[in-house]
């Protein structure tokens, strides 16, 4: 009987942003946005260590004056999956172990996402994970809201920005929305960062498709959680407004 592998979580955080610089560090209930992604994500049972992962030394030394696990990285790192790679190697985590890279963007993150996010590797073959939840066919028409179809056991067959799958007789209209929070086992995060982008990569801009692209199977656990993700200063309002009522 195969034991429930050591699930190690990585926060990405870089200070440069297009559209919000220094983010990370931007002030919620008196704490930096980053701080409240740690506080909830250790709250998951399963994770045996939680680490933030950066490349600018202001939000290292604001993370180790609160006591949050910090790493420096690369600033050439061109996505948040090769940071939390980099992370990991220094981290020394076991090629079995899990890795989860958690946005670093997601103050009001639930901890429960992260207990769906790793329960499938509970099956020793399970590489990749990820979470999707349902939303209407209006939301779905957005290209900034990726969606996923996946096979009855949960496997993604395919992440598209397009309206996928297309309901040619107009009797469906519910989609799933991919969620960016991501399960690796190190061995898996490997070999992603091993890989060059994909093909389908480059045309959708999705990093997820350089795994599938290369036959490495992602399930995908459907939740009823949401994600509120800060892209913009103007998001913050939001972000406040839901701790405050948590």
């Amino acid at each position: 009987m195969s034991t429930f592998p050591e699930c190690h979580g990585i926060i990405p955080a870089r200070y440069e942003s297009s559209r919000f610089p220094g983010k990370p560090l931007a002030m919620i209930q008196g704490r930096p946005m980053f701080w409240h992604v740690y506080s909830r994500a250790v709250k998951c049972p399963q994770m045996t260590s939680v680490t933030l992962a950066t490349d600018d030394e202001r939000i290292r030394d604001a993370a180790r004056s609160l006591g949050v696990p910090a790493v420096m990285t690369a600033k050439s790192h061109k996505s948040g999956t090769d940071r939390v790679l980099e992370a990991a190697r220094q981290l020394g985590i076991d090629p079995d172990a899990v890795v989860v890279n958690i946005q670093g963007d997601e103050p009001c993150l639930e901890p429960g996402m992260l207990t769906e996010l790793v329960a499938p590797f509970a099956d020793p073959r399970v590489r990749a994970t990820t979470l999707a939840t349902a939303i209407g066919e209006q939301e779905a028409l957005s290209p900034d809201r990726v969606k996923v179809v996946r096979a009855r056991n949960g496997r993604a067959l395919y992440f598209s920005r397009s309206l996928v799958p297309f309901d040619r007789d107009g009797k469906v209209h519910g989609f799933l929305l991919h969620i960016g929070l991501y399960g690796f086992r190190m061995e898996a995060l490997e070999r992603f960062g091993s890989l060059d982008q994909s093909p389908l990569e480059q045309r959708e801009k999705l990093e997820q498709l350089r795994l599938l692209e290369d036959g490495v199977d992602i399930y995908v656990t459907e939740t009823r959680h949401t994600c509120h993700g800060v892209d913009r200063p103007e998001d913050l309002e939001k972000a406040k407004q839901i701790l405050e009522n948590d």
